[in-house]
C-alpha cells in the first residue's frame, strides 16, 4: 500500500496539470458548453453519435445543436477530472493510517484535497448550468490550481526535500508574497479569458494605439450580474473589456517584478538547490511574458493561449518549491 501511495503522489500532480491544460483548451476553443447538461452529455454518459440520439425535450438542448468535436473535448475533460478525483480519494483514504502516512512520507495536506476536489466538481457543474458565468469560471480555474498546488506540496514531502539550513528570512517572505501575487494575477487572467477580453487590445505595449485607452473599470469587475445570463462570447461592451485587459497587463508587470525579485534573491544565497529553483522560476517567467505578448500580437493563437495557462501552473509549482525549501523546520506539521 505504501508503494501505491507513493506512486499516486507522483502521478496525480501530472494528471492535475493535464486537467488544467485541457480545461484551458476547452475554454479557449469555445467548447465550455459543448455539453449543455451535467454530468452527462445531452442526457448520455458519453457523446451521442448523431443528432438523432439527442432528446430535444429540454429547451436548453434544443437551443444548442450537438457539435461532436466540442462535446468530446468537454467530456474528455470531465473523464480526466473524475479520474483525478478518484485518485485523490484513494490517496486520502490510504493516508488515514498514520503508519502508512509516515512510511510514504505523505503531507497532511492530502486531507484538504478531498473537500477541495468535491467543491471543484461543483464549480465544474455550475460552469455549465450557470452558462459560463465569469466568476464561476475563474473560481474553477483557481480551484484547479489549488488542487495542483496541494498535490505538488505533497510530492515535495514524499520526495523528502527538506528546507535549506541557511535560508535568509527575506527569501522566505518574498517567496510567499510572490505566490500570492501570482495567484491574484492568475485570477485576472482567468477573468480576462472568461469575459472574452484577451483581444480587447491587439497592439503592444500600447493598447488601441494609446497608452491609456477608453476604459470602464466600474463595469469591468462586477463579479455577479444575476442568473439566467449566457456569458458565452461575453456580454460586456468594449470599454469594459479594455479595462479588464489593461488590468491584466498592469498586474502582469507588478507580478513580474515581484516574482523576479524573489528568484534573484534566492539566487544570491549561493545555495545550489535554491539556485536551481530560481533558474526554473526565471525561465518560466520569461517564457510566460513572451507567451502573453505573443497572444496579443498574434491574435490569441490557440496553442499559445493554452500554453500561457500551462506555464502559469508551472510557474506556481516552481514558486511553491521555493517556499518549501525556505520554510522553517520547527514550523513543519508532523506526518
Amino acid at each position: 500500500m505504501t508503494r501505491i501511495l507513493r506512486l499516486l503522489s507522483h502521478l496525480l500532480p501530472l494528471l492535475a496539470l493535464g486537467v488544467i491544460v485541457l480545461g484551458a483548451y476547452v475554454r479557449l476553443s469555445d467548447a465550455g458548453l459543448g455539453c449543455p447538461d451535467w454530468p452527462g452529455c445531452y442526457g448520455h454518459v458519453t457523446v451521442p453519435s448523431h443528432d438523432a440520439n439527442v432528446h430535444l425535450n429540454d429547451p436548453n438542448w434544443h437551443a444548442r445543436p450537438l457539435e461532436a468535436g466540442k462535446a468530446w473535448r468537454e467530456m474528455i475533460h470531465r473523464y480526466l477530472a473524475s479520474t483525478l478525483g478518484l485518485g485523490i480519494v484513494v490517496l486520502a483514504v490510504g493516508a488515514l493510517s498514520s503508519a502508512r502516512r509516515r512510511a510514504a512520507g505523505l503531507s497532511p495536506v492530502v486531507f484538504l484535497l478531498v473537500p477541495l476536489v468535491i467543491f471543484q466538481g461543483l464549480l465544474g457543474m455550475w460552469t455549465v448550468t450557470l452558462l459560463l458565468k465569469p466568476l464561476v469560471v475563474s473560481a474553477h480555474l483557481l480551484g484547479g490550481l489549488a488542487t495542483l498546488s496541494l498535490l505538488w506540496w505533497n510530492l515535495l514531502s514524499v520526495r523528502g526535500l527538506v528546507p535549506v539550513a541557511a535560508t535568509r528570512g527575506a527569501v522566505a517572505g518574498l517567496a510567499r508574497v510572490a505566490v500570492l501575487v501570482l495567484v491574484a494575477q492568475i485570477f485576472l487572467g482567468g477573468w480576462t479569458s472568461a469575459n472574452y477580453a484577451a483581444l480587447a487590445c491587439t497592439d503592444f505595449p500600447t493598447c488601441q494605439g494609446s497608452w491609456w485607452p477608453n476604459t470602464d473599470f466600474h463595469e469591468a469587475y462586477v463579479l455577479w450580474r444575476g442568473l439566467g445570463i449566457n456569458y458565452e462570447f461575453g456580454v460586456l461592451d468594449t470599454p469594459a473589456r479594455t479595462a479588464i485587459h489593461v488590468g491584466h497587463r498592469l498586474g502582469a508587470l507588478f507580478a513580474t517584478l515581484v516574482i523576479a525579485s524573489a528568484a534573484v534573491l534566492a539566487w544570491r544565497t549561493r545555495e545550489s538547490r535554491l539556485r536551481r529553483v530560481a533558474s526554473c522560476i526565471l525561465a518560466a517567467l520569461a517564457l510566460q511574458v513572451c507567451l502573453g505578448i505573443t497572444n496579443v500580437l498574434g491574435g490569441l493563437p490557440l496553442p499559445v493561449a493554452v500554453s500561457h495557462n500551462g506555464v502559469a501552473a508551472v510557474l506556481l509549482m516552481s514558486l511553491l518549491t521555493l517556499v518549501h525549501f525556505t520554510r522553517r523546520k520547527e514550523s513543519l506539521p508532523s506526518c
